[in-house]
């Protein structure tokens, strides 16, 4: 759906939202990142390793089950619901274990 601005330009809302979805991870790579997504495993927890397009490379640590844990996902970012990166003046992701 586009909008139109004060100079009669066409901007599609859309496409600036994945435009800056995608930069926010690319510029966090390196970063702790929790993300929920709307399917299966839903949660994960991890570092941003790469953005390719509109696909997160994240290094699991953590979701739902321990087997699918410790192992490269990529993520869709159309498919992120919610999602939060760890920044140095920020507050950090805790660690969620079993054996602890």
């Amino acid at each position: 759906m586009a909008t139109t601005n004060s100079n009669s330009q066409s901007v599609d809302i859309n496409r600036l939202h994945d435009t800056a979805l995608v930069n926010h991870f690319t510029e966090n790579i390196g970063r702790r990142a929790f993300v929920l997504t709307p399917s299966y495993p839903f949660m994960f927890i991890g570092e941003i390793i790469d953005v390719m397009e509109d696909m997160v490379e994240l290094c699991v640590e953590t979701t739902h089950f321990s087997q699918l844990e410790n192992r490269n996902w990529f993520l869709h970012i159309h498919n992120i619901e919610v999602f939060y990166i760890e920044t140095p003046d920020g507050p950090c992701i805790p660690e969620l274990r079993d054996d602890l």
